[in-house]
């Protein structure tokens, strides 16, 4: 995933409101960026940061800059814009880097379905119309080589489970795919120690059918691509 512009460097000041951050441009002048994570950024977020942000021509947007990339310890980038999981994952399944769904003949996003009012991200369907519910997570907390989901309480990240539990049930297929934006990982663990909820959860639905899969992703202020496989591993 090639972004349509170069990425403008900054210094990170503060993230605050969740969606909003200070940052100062190369050329001192101070801007507001739109944050599009809705998580803790936990490792992320630190004041004095290095990052890079994409501008946006758009009339109507009331800020014109996104924060997408932030440097981490030991120089590591980390995609922090969690709507890039999922293009990132809709060319990985296209180019076939991500492997497995070779059979299905249909592609469509944000299809509502489910118990609990939910949307997927990624419905796939073959010729007798057998279903496979893909749900895409965006992974940015690492530590120690391993990246860890989510990085706060997510009550919808267990939605999302029980969501994908329920279609397994009925024949179809569910999966979770986990998009580490950072390269500094060797596999995924749920983070017991933030969500236990969410943790207890994973182990149930992977239990009864559910499939989880994580890919890693290159990133660099050009361009970023999905790289590897890595291992999902239930603490």
């Amino acid at each position: 995933m090639q972004f349509h512009e170069p990425l403008i460097e900054g210094i990170l000041i503060k993230r605050y409101k969740r969606f909003l951050a200070d940052i100062e441009l190369q050329d001192k002048r101070i801007i507001t960026a739109h944050t599009p994570n809705t998580g803790s950024m936990t490792g992320c977020c630190t004041p004095g940061s290095r990052v890079w942000l994409s501008r946006h021509n758009n009339p109507a947007r009331k800020y014109s800059f996104s924060w997408e990339l932030v440097e981490a310890k030991d120089g590591v980038l980390v995609g922090i814009n969690t709507g890039m999981a999922n293009s990132l994952v809709m060319e990985g399944l296209q180019n076939g880097v991500i492997t497995g769904f070779e059979g299905y003949r249909t592609l469509r996003k944000e299809v509502k379905y489910g118990l609990e009012n939910s949307r997927i991200d990624f419905l796939l369907e073959d010729r007798s119309g057998t279903a496979c519910f893909i749900e895409v997570k965006n992974v940015t907390l690492a530590d120690d080589n391993i990246a860890y989901f989510p990085d706060a309480v997510s009550a919808r990240g267990a939605k999302h489970l029980r969501e994908l539990q329920a279609m397994v049930a009925r024949g179809d297929r569910g999966i979770i795919i986990y998009c580490v934006q950072r390269r500094d990982a060797e596999e995924v663990r749920p983070a017991a120690m933030i969500d236990p909820e969410y943790a207890t959860t994973l182990q149930a639905a992977l239990k009864n059918g559910v499939e989880a899969m994580a890919y890693q992703a290159r990133v660099s202020p050009a361009s970023i691509t999905i790289s590897r496989p890595l291992p999902v591993v239930l603490e």
